[in-house]
C-alpha cells in the first residue's frame, strides 16, 4: 500500500511524515526539495505478536505501508496551475492521498498566506487536484472529438460512451464534486482504460494542530468530519510536532506523555487505522513454525483471492482453505486443540475472508 503525503508549504507535512515513519527527513526548508521522501513502516499488529509467541517461528513478517512525502506545493499553487507536473504521474500511482492541513500557530514558521485558515487551505488543495484532473479530461475529450469525426456511424458507440462519461466527470469537477464522490461504476472505469485521476483517490485530511489543541482533539475531529467526511474521504486531528518528538522516547515514556495529553493511540497507529478504513482493507494471517505473517487484502476478498496474495500458484491451484479465527486459535492454544474443539473449519472458493482469519491454503498445481 502506497500513501502519498501532500500539503501546502509550511503545513508540517514532512513533520507528519517523520512522525508516522520514525523518519529523519529535513523539515522547514524541504518545500524547495526536488525529490519525495520515502519511508516504509510495519503495520503494528498485536495478533502477529501473539501468534509468534505461540508458534516460535523462524521469521515474523508484518504488513507494510509505504509513505511518500511529496515536495510542498510551490508558489503557483492556488492559481489554477495544479500540482507540479513532474509529480502528477507519481501522485496518480498512490493508493490514497494524505493532505496535511496546517492549523497550528508558530511565529517562527510563517504561513505563505500570512493567516492560518485550514478551511481555505483545504479548498485550495481540492481545487488544484481538480484542475489537474480537468486538464487530463479535456485533453482526452479533444482526442475523442477528433476520432469521432473520422469514424463511421457503426464505430462510434464505444468512443461516444467514453465521451459522455468524461463529460459527466468534467461537469462534476466543475461543480466541486471530486471523482471519488461521482458514483463512477466498475464498468465505467473499464472504459477509462486505467486512467489515473487524483480526485478519484481516497483522501485522508490530517488537521495538524498545535500541542495546545491536543486536549480538544476529539471535539475538533468531530467538527471537521461533519464538514468534510464523505465518500472516500475521512479526517484525523494530529499534532505532528508532538508525535515526532515522542519518537525519541522509549515506548513506555511516550505512552505516559500521550496519556497526559489525552491522546489514546500513537499518531502512526491512528494514521494506519484510518488509511485501512478508507481503502477498505483488512488483514488475514498465516502461522506456522517457519513464519507468522499478516497479509493485506480488500474487504470482500474471497479465499482464492487471498491465496493469490501469498503466491499466484496458490490461487491458480486453490482447492480449499482451513480457517480459524485468531481469537479461537489463541483460546485453544494450538491447531490440534482447535480441531478437537471444532473451531477450525474448511472453506471453499466462495468464502469471503474476514479480518483476523488465520488461513492455511490447500492447493494443487
Amino acid at each position: 500500500m502506497k500513501l502519498g503525503i501532500i500539503g501546502l508549504a509550511r503545513s508540517g507535512k514532512t513533520t507528519v511524515f517523520n512522525a508516522v515513519t520514525r523518519g529523519r527527513a529535513q523539515v522547514g526548508a524541504y518545500s524547495s526539495a526536488n525529490q519525495p521522501n520515502v519511508g516504509v513502516v510495519n503495520v503494528p499488529d498485536e495478533r502477529v505478536d501473539r501468534l509468534a509467541a505461540l508458534y516460535k517461528p523462524k521469521k515474523v513478517t508484518y504488513a507494510t505501508i509505504e509513505y511518500v512525502d511529496f515536495p510542498a506545493a510551490g508558489e503557483n499553487f492556488g492559481k489554477g496551475q495544479g500540482p507540479a507536473g513532474k509529480f502528477i504521474n507519481d501522485l496518480g500511482r498512490m493508493d490514497a492521498l494524505i493532505h496535511v492541513v496546517r492549523s497550528f500557530e508558530d511565529e517562527t514558521v510563517p504561513h505563505p498566506e500570512i493567516t492560518i485558515d485550514p478551511h481555505r487551505d483545504i479548498v485550495t488543495m481540492d481545487l488544484e487536484l481538480a484542475f489537474a484532473d480537468l486538464a487530463v479530461i479535456e485533453r482526452r475529450l479533444q482526442r475523442i472529438e477528433t476520432e469521432l469525426r473520422s469514424m463511421k456511424a457503426g464505430e462510434r458507440e464505444g468512443p461516444q460512451r467514453l465521451k459522455d462519461l468524461l463529460s459527466r466527470m468534467k461537469a462534476g469537477l466543475e461543480n466541486e464534486t471530486p471523482i471519488r464522490a461521482q458514483g463512477v461504476t466498475a464498468e465505467e472505469w473499464k472504459l477509462l482504460e486505467g486512467s489515473q485521476f487524483l480526485t478519484a483517490l481516497p483522501l485522508l485530511l490530517i488537521i495538524n494542530v498545535g500541542e495546545g489543541d491536543l486536549a480538544r482533539r476529539a471535539e475538533l475531529e468531530a467538527e471537521y468530519r461533519a464538514r468534510y467526511q464523505g465518500t472516500g474521504c475521512d479526517v484525523a486531528v494530529f499534532c505532528g510536532k508532538f508525535e515526532m518528538e515522542l519518537n525519541d522516547l522509549g515506548e513506555e515514556e511516550a505512552a505516559e506523555f500521550r496519556v497526559a495529553a489525552g491522546v489514546t493511540e500513537s499518531g502512526m497507529a491512528g494514521a494506519i487505522r484510518m488509511s485501512y478504513g478508507l481503502l477498505g482493507l483488512i488483514s488475514f494471517l498465516t502461522a506456522g513454525p517457519d513464519e507468522c505473517r499478516a497479509w493485506t487484502v480488500g474487504r470482500g476478498a474471497t479465499a482464492p483471492e487471498a491465496a493469490g496474495k501469498i503466491h499466484s500458484d496458490l490461487q491458480r491451484g486453490f482447492i480449499r482453505a482451513e480457517v480459524i479465527t485468531f481469537e479461537d486459535l489463541v483460546a485453544a492454544g494450538s491447531e490440534a486443540e482447535a480441531k478437537k474443539r471444532g473451531v477450525l473449519r474448511t472453506e471453499g472458493k466462495q468464502y469471503v475472508v474476514q479480518d483476523g482469519d488465520v488461513v492455511n491454503i490447500l492447493f494443487n498445481v
